[in-house]
């Protein structure tokens, strides 16, 4: 392995990045050059639609575990990791033409989708703006978040101190200091890829939590859809999980043990059950 924090000849850290072992490619969809990641095989195809400050890569753990009997497709939303970066574009109804468009493009007929909290509400869009797209829905965590509804739980502030530390040369030390149960690899994975997320995509974002209604979408995706939640997760309250349930009756509940809001980093073994229980991809011996 590459020396993880190499110093240039001016004193200076630098970020070497490792590349993904699956498969690169690049798609023109909805005015953006978008990049993915593909792994696998499989007659069932798996979209992976990543959370808010997460490249691609960073979800090749998971992929790569499904990919053993399924063909998972790792998108890179735009402003983040090697898919272009528009100076506009970020809210709801652009990320999920973004997806739709992707999925036509390479992600065959009615996939699942696999949204994890932005990407969870990504999918969530694509479903009632799009419907037809996606065959079935797993949403991981998604925030919950409105108009006058409570903040997301993690400030703005404390995303853009982590970009940062990136933009300036971060490492897997720092990284694990906010998500401290992670494995090393995947907190390397993240240092290395964090700076390109664009500092004006994350926060677009997270303004858009607030001021773009979850529930309001939610009630007209089609089942079937699982959600999946962190027990231990400050994004989905008790409140918000009994009002998930209430507007889409359909929906397929699974609570993840000894996991907040970052599901597969904190507890893959029963996150990648949940899965696939739900798209009946059995894990070979």
């Amino acid at each position: 392995m590459s020396d993880p924090d190499p110093i240039n000849d001016s004193g200076e850290r630098k970020t070497v990045r490792r590349e993904a072992r699956g498969k690169s490619g690049f798609v023109q969809t909805n005015g953006v050059r978008l990049h993915y990641l593909e792994y696998g095989q499989g007659e069932t195809t798996v979209v992976v639609a990543p959370g808010i400050t997460s490249p691609a890569i960073t979800w090749e753990f998971v992929a790569e575990e499904l990919a053993l009997d399924a063909r998972v497709l790792v998108l890179d939303i735009r402003g983040r990791g090697m898919s272009d970066v528009p100076s506009t574009g970020y809210a709801l109804v652009d990320y999920a033409a973004d997806l739709a468009g992707f999925i036509a493009a390479v992600g065959g007929a009615r996939p699942v989708v696999l949204g994890h909290s932005m990407g969870a509400r990504i999918a969530v869009a694509m479903g009632a703006l799009h419907p037809g797209v996606a065959g079935s829905f797993i949403l991981a965590d998604p925030p919950l978040t409105g108009p006058g509804r409570a903040d997301y739980p993690t400030p703005l502030e404390a995303f853009r101190t982590q970009l940062h530390q990136a933009y300036a040369g971060t490492t897997a030390q720092e990284v694990l200091a906010s998500y401290p149960r992670w494995p090393e690899r995947e907190a390397q994975i993240r240092a290395e890829w964090l700076a390109t997320c664009d500092e004006n995509a994350i926060v677009e974002t997270w303004n858009h939590f607030h001021d773009e209604d979850f529930f309001e979408l939610w009630r007209a995706v089609a089942s079937p859809i699982l959600f999946i939640y962190g027990q231990e997760s400050p994004v989905i309250t008790p409140e918000g999980l009994a009002e998930v349930v209430a507007d889409n009756p359909a929906v397929q509940v699974v609570g993840i043990p000894g996991a907040g809001h970052m599901i597969p980093w904190e507890n893959l073994p029963d996150f990648l059950a949940a899965v696939r229980s739900f798209v009946g991809v059995a894990k070979r011996p």
